[in-house]
This record gives C-alpha cells, sequence and structure tokens, in this order.
C-alpha cells in the first residue's frame, strides 16, 4: 500500500506535506479544510487555509491558494486558478483555464466561462447564462 501524503517544497524552501483525498486523490495541504463530500481530482492542489465546502468539485490541475473559500455545491473546472483569499459562491461555476485574483469575489450561483481572469479584488455576479450583472 502507498504512502497517503506527498512532501513539496515552496519557493521559499519550506517542505509543505499534502494528504490525497478520499474522492479524487487530489492534493490537500496540512491546515486546509476539505469536506468529505467534496471532489477534489488528482493533480489539483488546496493550499493550507482554503476551505472546500460540501459538494464542491475540484477538477484536475486546478489550484485553490491559500485562505481561499469554495462555497458548498460549486464546480472548479480543470486548470483553474483560484487566488489567495478569494471566495467562490455556493453553487458557481468556474471555467477551464480561469483565473480568479486575490481577494476577488465570485457571487452564489455565477457562471465565469472558459480562460477568464477575474481581476484582483474583483467583485462578479451573473446570470445563468454567464451574463454580467451590474454591481
Amino acid at each position: 500500500m502507498g504512502k497517503n501524503y506527498v512532501d513539496i517544497e515552496n519557493d521559499q524552501g519550506e517542505t509543505l506535506r499534502y494528504r490525497k483525498h478520499a474522492n479524487g486523490r487530489g492534493l490537500i495541504a496540512h491546515g486546509a479544510k476539505v469536506h468529505p463530500s467534496a471532489v477534489v481530482e488528482a493533480g489539483a492542489y488546496v493550499e493550507p487555509g482554503a476551505q472546500i465546502a460540501a459538494g464542491a468539485h475540484i477538477g484536475r490541475g486546478a489550484w485553490v491558494e491559500q485562505d481561499a473559500v469554495v462555497g458548498q455545491g460549486a464546480e472548479i473546472a480543470p486548470h483553474a486558478h483560484i487566488g489567495p483569499h478569494a471566495s467562490i459562491g455556493a453553487r458557481a461555476k468556474i471555467g477551464v483555464r480561469t483565473h480568479v485574483g486575490d481577494h476577488a469575489v465570485v457571487a452564489v450561483g455565477s457562471l465565469i466561462g472558459d480562460d477568464e481572469t477575474v481581476a484582483d479584488g474583483e467583485r462578479i455576479a451573473t446570470d445563468r447564462r454567464g451574463l454580467r450583472l451590474a454591481a
């Protein structure tokens, strides 16, 4: 039986330990909180302090940085990047290769398409088709 964790050295020379999540085998850093019903696919990383709520789905190769929050039932597509301190609302959908910046907020139920960028600190809400709503 193989080990259930991986040690990775960061840019500052610190070694961080990641455990493999039971649903999907993605890597969860020590200090991150991931609900048991969430799915974190292989190749995805969840950094320290991040919180992933019940029923959320983190796609293959996605990266959820430190202290980010992903709401209940939210879907983060493969290779998306959720920046530090960002907040993704419940049932929101983030597209493939989309970047959500530092301290950005995506409202409940919003749809952010593929290859988009949500700027640092931006607050965004869309309808179910992905059209932006007035703030």
